[in-house]
């Protein structure tokens, strides 16, 4: 549908929590599909309806390009392992800054899909992780609030340096 403009860090929405997703139909089928549009143009792996101003629970997710694209609407972290497990995690809204976050490793997500009818999946690794960080990300959790402060200060500084060549 619509390739829409990102919200960037330190933009105070990205930490607020999201409210319920539209019913099903064809607005938040539209919004949906807007989120699609705006990962595949930054090339994300996940993408929430917060990241481009709407503060609706709605995730999309696609981990590589060639692979079909997984919806969530109003997701909930139902069950998660004892078991942690560290990945690679940045957002689009703070492009261009990686930092190793622990997360559980395996997980179980209650969701409904566009349609409204009630679903649930168990994930593990790199889709546990995504999973995980999108559903923050609707909290009002933004990425680096999983930080220690000393990783969350060093990224903070990067981040700002980056910025501030961009803008140069």
């Amino acid at each position: 549908m619509t390739v829409r403009p990102l919200i960037l860090y330190p933009d105070a929405r990205l930490h607020r929590p999201a409210g319920p997703a539209a019913a099903p139909g064809e607005t938040l089928r539209a919004l949906a599909a807007d989120v699609l549009d705006t990962l595949g143009a930054v090339s994300a792996m996940g993408l929430t309806a917060i990241h481009i101003g709407q503060p609706e629970r709605v995730v999309v997710i696609r981990l590589q390009p060639d692979e079909p694209h997984a919806v969530y609407v109003d997701p909930v972290l139902a069950w998660a392992s004892p078991e942690r497990a560290t990945h690679p995690e940045g957002s689009v809204s703070m492009p261009g800054v990686v930092e190793p976050v622990e997360r559980p490793a395996r997980i179980r997500v209650r969701y409904r899909d566009l349609d409204g009818a009630e679903r649930e999946e168990e994930a593990e690794g790199l889709r546990a992780a995504c999973l995980q960080h999108e559903i923050d990300q609707l909290d009002g959790i933004f990425w680096i609030d999983r930080l220690s402060r000393l990783r969350r200060d060093r990224v903070l500084k990067r981040y700002a340096k980056l910025r501030a060549r961009a803008d140069a």
